[in-house]
């Protein structure tokens, strides 16, 4: 039977980068079939010895780092530089959860309380079984480690379905963890389109899907997952905001903010597209942010536009905002595709596509703020809530309004700085998805909680859970709970 195929194409030349199989119903579940066996005695293996092969793991993809940034590069456009960072940070990460998950995830022993002071209780996190991946394009390697490494160090098996976009690299990342651990197939990638990680969504073995894409994307993932009540951590997007208070470091915010735009195309779900300026600072600051953006070309500074159908919503969203705003670096004009110049447009209306919709790149919309609090508000009045910026020199301030930005993360003085520190966690709230990867929680969203209470000896007088309790057992009860709830605390 002939297998069919599909093409990854580099998105600035047009040229075939390589050609993958879209793997059928039966061949992922095939793979699944493998990952289950593969999932019993990845997990039999204990934390130490799972540690000790992912750090090899880590230690064979920081020697292919040079070929896999150039696959990287290849796939998606972006820059070599930009892709080895890409990859550097997915290799902290990797490195993180596996010399952390024995502390986050091993068996430890938690306090029974008074009442439970006759019982020893214990808890520990144990493997789900197997894990489904679904993976991003624009970040091929960092995105999708977030889940495979620690589901990976929770004890899991992963099947790992890549963007068809980018579906080179997440054969490559599989191959080079053969080369660590050849026994089983603890970790494999199935390659094509959409229907192909629907599949693997719809199987019931998979004890858990780890999606990252667009909302739209993410509800029709959750329906296949629904089938068989298979539960899912998403990410799906945002439209993040920058904040520039009226005492920030005006050359450090607009340099943040033009890299945390335009780098990668704009196409970073973390990335700014949308800046509030306080009135006392917003001239200066836009001369500051519109004279750096002047030297900022596409092809150069940053590739192409990676999915070719996002020009089309990336020009209906400069076209409109460009119409009832005003433009301040480039314009309709700046989509050459699959290139896009930097555009920077001021005094677009908040309802409009380009402040509301994600745009994924490289465009900025700003806005003058009477102050900090106006802009949170305007900051926070968007239905995504994944991450956010916030430039100030107190501290205390800075915190405030970065506690108070719905989102799942703020970063303060710098931009996306969160995603570099293993032990956060990554993920957001409303149309950004839930669940989260990264840090210990992410390890704990690939693991069961096992709960397990161990009676050390029996309480005289007190044999609560019998039929032959009688009267002055119950009156024992009440006069201790009383002694240790009823008094009102001061």
């Amino acid at each position: 039977m002939t297998t069919l195929t599909f093409d990854s194409l580099n998105p600035a030349t047009g040229q075939v980068v390589g050609s993958h199989p879209k793997q059928s119903a039966d061949a992922v579940r095939e793979a699944v079939d493998r990952a289950e066996a593969a999932a019993a005695w990845w997990a039999g293996l204990g934390h130490a010895e799972r540690k000790r092969r992912l750090l090899d793991y880590k230690a064979v993809i920081t020697r292919h780092l040079r070929e896999l940034a150039g696959l990287v590069h290849e796939e998606t456009g972006k820059p070599v530089a930009d892709a080895t960072l890409e990859i550097v940070l997915a290799i902290t990460h990797l490195d993180w959860a596996a010399r952390n998950a024995p502390k986050v995830l091993g068996r430890r022993r938690v306090s029974a309380g008074m009442m439970g002071v006759n019982l020893a209780a214990t808890l520990e996190y144990l493997p789900l079984g197997v894990v489904g991946v679904i993976g991003p394009w624009n970040y091929p390697i960092f995105t999708p480690m977030g889940s495979i490494a620690y589901a990976l160090a929770a004890g899991n098996a992963v099947v790992f379905k890549p963007s068809e976009l980018t579906p080179g690299i997440g054969v490559r990342m599989a191959e080079l963890f053969a080369a660590s651990v050849p026994e089983h197939p603890v970790f494999q990638t199935v390659t094509g389109l959409g229907e192909t990680g629907a599949f693997l969504a719809r199987d019931p073995r998979v004890k858990k899907i780890a999606f990252t894409g667009s909302t739209a994307t993410a509800k029709r993932v959750m329906a296949a997952c629904a089938e068989n009540l298979t539960p899912i951590v998403a990410e799906c997007g945002g439209k993040d905001a920058f904040i520039v208070d009226a005492d920030a470091d005006l050359k450090a915010a607009a340099d943040a903010c033009l890299w945390g735009a335009m780098s990668n195309a704009g196409q970073t779900c973390t990335g700014v597209e949308r800046v509030y300026v306080v009135d006392a600072v917003y001239e200066p600051f836009m001369r500051e942010l519109s004279e750096r953006a002047a030297s900022i070309k596409a092809g150069e500074h940053y590739g192409p536009i990676t999915m070719p159908g996002q020009l089309d919503i990336i020009r209906r969203h400069i076209d409109d905002a460009t119409k009832s705003g005003k433009a301040i670096t480039g314009g309709p004009g700046s989509v050459r595709a699959p290139f896009v110049d930097p555009v920077i447009v001021a005094d677009v209306p908040e309802d409009s596509p380009a402040v509301r919709e994600e745009t994924f790149g490289p465009t900025i919309t700003v806005r003058r703020t009477r102050d900090a609090q106006e802009a949170l508000e305007l900051a926070n009045a968007s239905a995504y809530g994944l991450a956010g910026t916030i430039f100030s020199r107190n501290a205390r301030r800075a915190m405030e309004l970065a506690r108070a930005m719905r989102t799942g993360m703020t970063a303060i003085n710098s931009v996306i700085s969160f995603a570099g520190v293993p032990a956060l966690p990554f993920g957001g709230v409303g149309d950004s998805g839930f669940g989260r990867i990264h840090g210990a929680d992410g390890l704990r969203e690939f693991a069961r909680p096992k709960a397990i209470s161990r009676q050390r000896f029996a309480l005289p007088g007190m044999n609560l859970t019998s039929f032959s309790r009688g009267a002055d057992e119950l009156e024992r009860l009440i006069r201790l709970v009383t002694f240790l709830h009823g008094r009102r605390k001061r």
